[in-house]
Parts: structure tokens; C-alpha cells; sequence
């Protein structure tokens, strides 16, 4: 026994510990690169140089920009959950004239970026714009002495114009809980003399408040990730300030503190959402609900019902893509279109893709080790990968920074030694950062979008396939993957779209030689001509059609 111990010792594996699932290192390696740039942000905004840092911002920048950020954040919300919930409840009660339209064409504006958005709207409201122009025109008015218009570069305007854009995460969150209401329980309601009115208050929106709280997380996230229209309509947010710290002072550990105060918001906003969504819990019948008969509208109310429900498609949508469309066609820009932007073009394709692909292929692999796996933890550790999400773009793209030029110094040092040749910064100076950036923020769609998708598999397939013999990646290739191959599709549909107009952590992250089209865009407008760069916008906006159209039609049941 003695003599054949050590034999067995040797050919032990040199892991000490072994997953039930090959898949669980795919879940360590998504919480991993969430959890690597927090804690190099929180390291490197507790270095000796920044505390001499801190009494300046505490005293100078973050109280103005905390003070605008609150102010952005409440204004937003307030209007989006305003226009979100009214024509939620609207396309879901009553039938009046362009409903079903109204049902998609109210996400339509999920495909405008917000910075390109605040772009148009300064241009079409200017001077020169195309509406103070027919204004004069109308009125024979000559100069702003002759007439008072209201600048939309202030917060007032930020709020309107981020909230346009914005509402549609409250109105899928909304629409879908007001759609699950059953029949009898509204009737019940009737029957003891409720008005529309006050099942709207009493029943529709206290069942909606867990997808209200949803909905207007993901819509104030994204405010905070926002550092485009932030900057051009002169609200000095917490993320411009990251911005202008980092990149106009030169000051890393300064803007390290700043992301830290603004990741404090952030926890604040999941907290207050999970708050919001378990004060009260409600149950559905688990048989399928009878739909709610609508109400039919006729006459004034048909048409206030289809004013409300216009309105923001007009504006939110119709009239930016109207003025981008107008820049191309009267520029001629189409017949102006150089090798720069076809390079362009190609750069942000290429980097979408590749970070698309990498998301779908760690979100599936994440999502698999929760199914497969008998580790209680796995499940924790997907959620932990899918916080990136939350964290916006500036802070990312800074946590990033020091472990990634840390890791390319290593590359660099071992190619020197083993090849002879340095590299110099190949991660942060091929692109290679954005990639993992893309995929750090966006991972958490993957995992979302995979696992809906997974849910519809009954486990009693698993269980056959199984017995049959397949393991695991086998029955992860033939079994899941042509059950969830749908909801993959959409997953990386929407994660290219999301990296083709990620700004923040762009502009960060790219090396100098490297543009995208939000970019190029984002160059333009902060040189002050934004026509020129209108046909990279028009591009970026069709790009992001298609996805919101799906993901509203998704959610469309017919009546």
C-alpha cells in the first residue's frame, strides 16, 4: 500500500477542487470581470495622491454635479414614468382608432441614443433651426429681440429630451404587468361600482409598481451612464465630471472619487428598486387569465387617446429621424461618404461583433452552469456577472484602465524576455479594451435574455437526455441550443446594438488611431456641426430599428 500511494498521489488532478460542470469557470470568469474594475477603482480612489485630491472635489465639483445628477435623475423619472404608464394603461384598456400600431411604434424610441438625440434638438430648435425658422417666416419676426423661444441647452431641456427617449423601458415593463390583469378581477371590481378610473389607482397601478420600479431603474441608469447629451446641453452630471476630470486634468485618482460617489447612487437605485418591487407582492391565477375586454373609445376621447399615444412616437422618434433623414438628403451626404466613414463603419461593426459574440458565448455558458451545475452558489455568481449593467460606461472604462495596462505591461515584459520584441500596449492600443468593456456592461443581457429562453426547457428533457447519456455540453448543443436559439438571436441582436452606440466607455478606452460611429458623431457635435456627422447618426438610429421592433412585437398580444 505504501509503494502504490505515492503512484496514486501523482496521478491525482492538480486542481484541488472540481466543479460539477466544466461551465461553473465560465461563471467565475463573468463575476470576475465585474468584480476586477470596481476594486481597482476602489484601490485606486484610496491612493495616497488622491486623498490630497479630495478636499478640492468634495468642496468644488461633486456638490454642483450631485446636485444637477439628483435633479436630472428625479426629472426623468418623474416624466418617464408619466408617459410610460399613461400609454401603457391606454394601448392595454381601450381600443380606439391606431392602437395596434401604437402597441410597437411607442419603443420606437429605444432605438434613438440619447446623445444624438439632444444633437438633433439643439439644431432643430436653434437660430438657424428649421422651426424658429418657419416661425419668422409665419410671423415676419426678424431676431430673438422681436420674440422670446426657450433654449433647450439647460436641465430643463436634458430632462424633456432624455425622457423622450427614455419612457419606453417604463412602458414594456408597464404594458406586460397590465396585460397580465385577468377578467375576473376586474370585472369583480366593476361589479362593486369601480370606474376606470379607480382600477387605474386602486388595482392596475399598484399590480404595475414592481415593473414601474424596474422600468425606471434601467431608464435612470442609463441617465447616469449619459455623457454625451449631458455635456452638449450644459448639465454638469457626475459623469461628465469623471470625464472632464480624467480626461481635461489629466487626474485619474480624482475621477477614480467621483465614480466612487456615483457608484454609491447606483446602489442606492437597486436598492430602492428592490424595496419598491417586495413591499407588495401580488398572485395570478396559475390558470391562463382571461383577457380584459377594452373599453371602445369613440369620438374626443378616441382621438385624446391617440394624441397621448402619438405624441411621444412624434417626438421621441419620428421627428429625429424625420431631421436626420432631411441632413443626409440636403447635404447630399450619401455621395460625400469617404474610405473614413466606410473605416469607421467597419471599426464599430467589427467591435460590436466580436464583443457580441464573446457575450452570447460567456451569458450561454453562465446560464447553462446555473441550470447544470449542483453548486448552490452558481446562481449568485450569474448575478454578480450580470451586474455590469449597472455600473455606467465612465466608471467601467476607469476601473478598467489600471488592471488592463497592468496585465499589458506583463504581456509586454514576457514577449520581451521570451521573444524579443516588445508589443507595447496591446490590449488598451489594439481595441482589445473596448471589447472587454462591451462585454463587462452588456453581459448581463445575454444572461437575462439565455436563461428566459432556458426557462422553457422543462427539466424532465434533461433528465431524458440524461439518461440517454449525453453530458453535459452535449446537452447543452443538441438539446438547449435549438430550443434557445430565438432567444440567442435577440440577446445578440440587442448586445451589438447597445456596443455600436456605447459612448462613455468609447471615448475612454479607444486607442487614438481607432474612431466608431457614435464617435464620429459625438466629434462633430462637440465641434459645433452635427449635419456633418448626420448620415453616422442616421446609421446608428437603423441599426437600432430593427431590435425595437422585435422586442416590441415580442411582447404584442393580440386581443
Amino acid at each position: 500500500m505504501s509503494l502504490d500511494a505515492p503512484a496514486r498521489s501523482l496521478r491525482r488532478p492538480s486542481f484541488p477542487w472540481r466543479p460539477s460542470t466544466h461551465f461553473a469557470w465560465a461563471s467565475l470568469l463573468g463575476a470576475g470581470l465585474v468584480a476586477t474594475p470596481l476594486i481597482a477603482l476602489a484601490l485606486t480612489a484610496l491612493s495616497p495622491e488622491a486623498a490630497q485630491i479630495w478636499p478640492h472635489l468634495a468642496a468644488n465639483v461633486i456638490p454642483r454635479a450631485l446636485g444637477d445628477t439628483l435633479r436630472l435623475l428625479l426629472g426623468v423619472g418623474a416624466l418617464c414614468a408619466v408617459i410610460g404608464v399613461t400609454t401603457a394603461w391606454l394601448v392595454t384598456q381601450y381600443d380606439f382608432p391606431g392602437r395596434r400600431a401604437f402597441e410597437w411604434l411607442l419603443v420606437l424610441p429605444l432605438a434613438m441614443p440619447t446623445y444624438i438625440t439632444a444633437y438633433i434638438y439643439v439644431e432643430f430648435l436653434g437660430f438657424q433651426g428649421p422651426f424658429q425658422t418657419a416661425l419668422r417666416a409665419l410671423t415676419g419676426w426678424r431676431s430673438l429681440r422681436d420674440y422670446w423661444f426657450p433654449d433647450p441647452r439647460n436641465l430643463v431641456g436634458a430632462i424633456v429630451i432624455m425622457a423622450l427617449v427614455l419612457y419606453p423601458y417604463v412602458y414594456l415593463s408597464v404594458r406586460a404587468l397590465f396585460g397580465l390583469q385577468g377578467a375576473a378581477m376586474v370585472e369583480a371590481a366593476r361589479t362593486l361600482g369601480a370606474s376606470r378610473r379607480r382600477l387605474f389607482w386602486r388595482i392596475g397601478l399598484p399590480m404595475a409598481r414592481p415593473a414601474l420600479a424596474a422600468g425606471l431603474t434601467l431608464a435612470l441608469l442609463e441617465t447616469l451612464n449619459d455623457v454625451g447629451a449631458t455635456e452638449y446641453l450644459g448639465v454638469r452630471s457626475l459623469t461628465l465630471s469623471i470625464y472632464t476630470t480624467w480626461v481635461n486634468r489629466g487626474s485619474l485618482p480624482g475621477a477614480a472619487q467621483i465614480a466612487c460617489v456615483m457608484l454609491v447612487m447606483v446602489v442606492g437605485l437597486i436598492l430602492i428598486e428592490k424595496r419598491l418591487r417586495g413591499q407588495r407582492r401580488f398572485a395570478l391565477s396559475v390558470r391562463q387569465p382571461r383577457p380584459v375586454g377594452r373599453t371602445r373609445l369613440t369620438g374626443r376621447a378616441a382621438l385624446s387617446a391617440a394624441l397621448i399615444c402619438a405624441l411621444p412616437v412624434l417626438f421621441g422618434a419620428l421627428l429625429p429621424i424625420g431631421f436626420l433623414l432631411r441632413e443626409v438628403l440636403s447635404r447630399g451626404l450619401l455621395e460625400q461618404a469617404d474610405a473614413a466613414l466606410l473605416r469607421n463603419l467597419a471599426n464599430a461593426l467589427l467591435l460590436a461583433s466580436l464583443a457580441s459574440g464573446l457575450v452570447v458565448a460567456l451569458g450561454l455558458a453562465i446560464a447553462a452552469a446555473s441550470r447544470l451545475g449542483r453548486e448552490a452558489w452558481l446562481p449568485a455568481l450569474a448575478r454578480t456577472a450580470s451586474l455590469g449593467y449597472a455600473v455606467p460606461g465612465t466608471v467601467l472604462a476607469l476601473g478598467l484602465l489600471v488592471p488592463l495596462a497592468a496585465l499589458d505591461n506583463r504581456l509586454a515584459d514576457a514577449a520581451q524576455t521570451w521573444l524579443g520584441v516588445n508589443p507595447g500596449l496591446f490590449l488598451i492600443g489594439s481595441g482589445a479594451a473596448l471589447v472587454i468593456a462591451y462585454t463587462v456592461r452588456f453581459l448581463s443581457i445575454a444572461i437575462a435574455g439565455i436563461e428566459s429562453g432556458l426557462a422553457r426547457v422543462s427539466p424532465r428533457i434533461d433528465d431524458a437526455a440524461r439518461l440517454l447519456g449525453a453530458g453535459a455540453p452535449e446537452l447543452l448543443r443538441r438539446v438547449h441550443w435549438p430550443l434557445m436559439r430565438p432567444a440567442i438571436t435577440a440577446a445578440a441582436l440587442l448586445v451589438f446594438v447597445d456596443c455600436l452606440k456605447e459612448l462613455p466607455a468609447t471615448l475612454l478606452l479607444r486607442p487614438l488611431n481607432l474612431d466608431t460611429l457614435a464617435t464620429i458623431v459625438y466629434g462633430h457635435a462637440s465641434r459645433g456641426s452635427f449635419e456633418d456627422g448626420a448620415l453616422a447618426s442616421l446609421l446608428i438610429v437603423l441599426a437600432g430599428l430593427y431590435p425595437a421592433i422585435t422586442l416590441a412585437r415580442a411582447g404584442d398580444k393580440p386581443a
